[in-house]
């Protein structure tokens, strides 16, 4: 399923892991609950995706858009996040142990930025 355009689907509670979705676009999916566990997302769009309590541990999201996506409550224990982009995301209770995120874009949060929420936080040598 390498470069599918599976925009804007419903696909809660789906059981994917091992799927290969390569430079797919997976912008607006709805995964809330899926179990994407070891998948392959590098370099996929999920530019607004609900990957609200997914399973994604050990997953590979190098180069992936995840901006604006909603994270909450998702596992990504040893997923693989070098370059991607989480600018706008939402990631409250999610899981990043052990994920590896060199060069990433973080959401900004007020604490981390005071008095300036758009600008984004790059994480370099996995200091998460």
């Amino acid at each position: 399923m390498q470069g599918a355009i599976l925009a804007g689907a419903n696909m809660q509670r789906a059981r994917l892991s091992n799927v290969v979705l390569k430079n797919a676009d997976l912008r607006d999916v709805d995964l809330r609950g899926s179990v994407l566990v070891r998948a392959n997302l590098s370099k996929a769009d999920l530019t607004g995706c609900n990957l609200h309590g997914v399973d994604l541990t050990g997953a590979s999201l190098s180069g992936a858009i995840l901006a604006g996506a909603i994270l909450t409550d998702a596992t990504l224990a040893g997923a693989k996040l070098e370059g991607a982009n989480l600018l706008g995301a939402l990631i409250d209770g999610a899981d990043f142990s052990r994920a590896k995120m060199s060069n990433v874009i973080l959401p900004a949060t007020g604490a981390e930025r005071p008095g300036n929420s758009a600008a984004p936080l790059q994480m370099d040598n996995n200091q998460w």
